[in-house]
């Protein structure tokens, strides 16, 4: 990604949180210079990670990441799904409280609907060693959304389409 005067790769690496992936997780990070730890803030019972479960798995991951890396590490603390209102299960205030707590940065996410996934990456590069005069300027990109449902799914049934606009 491009940067004001910077170009900063980023290699991601995706174990979405599977317990099959946990003796593979030492060697993705080992050489890792951020970890970013991605919690659903919805319920969904298609999901075996229903309600809070995967909220509470945070620390477990925090701590994998930490014991292979120290804190020579940035993590960031991810609550995503955001666009799923009615089914939110953890605030806000919880996971900030909670990324606070740990010592790592926070943000919320929808990467559905591509809400602060930009912000997201920006705030990783920006936090990267060299990049301090990045982190220190404003976030103006950083989008705050509240969605709240104005329609009901009959109404978007009968309008013909997926989209509430």
């Amino acid at each position: 990604m491009y940067l004001e005067d910077r170009t900063v790769r980023l290699q991601l690496w995706d174990t979405a949180g599977q317990e099959r992936f946990r003796s593979l997780i030492p060697s993705y990070i080992r050489d890792s210079s951020v970890a970013v730890i991605v919690y659903d803030v919805a319920s969904d019972p298609s999901y075996i990670l229903a309600d809070r479960q995967s909220f509470l798995n945070t620390s477990k991951w925090l701590e994998e990441v930490r014991t292979e890396r120290g804190s020579d590490v940035i993590i960031v603390l991810v609550g995503n799904k955001t666009d799923l209102v009615d089914k939110r299960q953890v605030s806000i205030e919880e996971g900030d409280s909670k990324a606070r707590e740990l010592g790592v940065m926070f943000i919320e996410t929808s990467a559905k609907a591509g809400f602060n996934i930009k912000p997201l990456f920006r705030k990783i590069a920006a936090a990267l060693p060299g990049m301090e005069r990045l982190s220190s300027t404003k976030q103006d990109d950083m989008v705050d959304v509240n969605l709240k449902s104005t329609v009901n799914s009959s109404q978007i049934e009968q309008q013909g389409g997926g989209c509430a606009c």
